[in-house]
């Protein structure tokens, strides 16, 4: 007896050509070639009884059948996509594991995920945020921001900036070199670049009166700093989007480069998967698109 329906390949072939209105482009949306579309459409009018498609010198045209039987098996499509997605369940998203270190993800990355989230809606991100890279292994990620000297040479890396440093306080402190040691001064512990080698780069001395608070975060100095209960240093990345919003302002000019860099590790040894590689490509187009210039 012969079968009331054709075989699916067919009608996905059918379908495709006939919104292409051509065989050719059919064929790389289906990943074919252009003679097995053709083949299966003949194979289908040949179930049929009848042609779908008038073949013109450079185009294809639905002949009455096609135009008939066109909306029939893209319903029918739709019906099955939605009968597969019920099985399912709700549309699974990816997500993907990133360690990175506090202040980076606080003060760089949380402002600017929701452009993220717009081009990649699918993608869904959970966060480990150590103090130090060391706190937690992040063997298990699929991505880790690291701020640190360079890597182990056996670690797959690359190197996303390279920062520089410099003092920064409250936009009303009327802080000066003369007064710079009247007020609270804010540092990082177990980084190299902190107020001492900023003051020595510019010819001066941290003196042993100075009122230095350490924090072992720079979210505990900037906001610190940001509340007018001292300076703290800071570095371009990190405070670009304050200095730009006026939060904070930069009493002094001098910059020094830091040690220290922002790396992404690939824990794995490779690229983990294609969200990794979304996540990456958008990760370093923030920060090329970073306007220091300013500050």
């Amino acid at each position: 007896m012969k079968p009331t329906l054709p075989p699916l390949n067919w009608l996905r072939a059918f379908d495709a050509a006939a919104r292409h209105l051509s065989f050719t482009a059919a064929a790389g949306e289906l990943n074919m070639t252009q003679s097995a579309v053709s083949q299966q459409i003949k194979s289908l009018e040949g179930f049929l009884g009848r042609p779908l498609f008038y073949r013109l010198s450079r185009r294809l045209e639905l002949t009455e059948a096609g135009n008939l039987y066109l909306p029939w098996v893209q319903d029918s499509f739709r019906v099955l996509t939605q009968g597969t997605e019920a099985v399912l369940g709700p549309a699974r998203e990816k997500t993907l594991q990133i360690v990175s270190n506090l202040a980076f993800t606080v003060h760089f990355l949380t402002p600017r995920l929701p452009e993220f989230y717009q081009r990649h809606p699918d993608i869904r991100l959970n966060f480990t945020t150590p103090i130090w890279h060391l706190d937690h292994s992040s063997q298990s990620a699929d991505l880790e921001i690291r701020f640190d000297r360079t890597p182990d040479a056996a670690t797959l890396c690359e190197t996303l900036f390279e920062p520089h440093y410099f003092p920064i306080c409250a936009p009303h402190d009327p802080v000066t070199a003369d007064t710079l040691f009247d007020r609270p001064l804010f540092d990082c512990a177990g980084l190299l670049c902190g107020w001492d080698s900023w003051l020595k780069a510019t010819g001066r001395e941290l003196p042993d009166s100075a009122h230095l608070t350490w924090a072992s975060t720079y979210a505990v100095s900037f906001a610190a700093a940001m509340a007018g209960s001292g300076l703290a240093i800071g570095h371009d990345i990190l405070v670009a989007d304050l200095l730009r919003e006026g939060r904070l302002k930069r009493p002094f000019k001098h910059v020094e480069s830091m040690t220290e860099a922002y790396y992404l590790i690939h824990p794995s040894g490779q690229v983990a998967n294609r969200e990794a590689q979304f996540f990456a490509d958008w990760l370093k187009e923030q920060i090329r698109g970073l306007n220091l210039s300013a500050f």
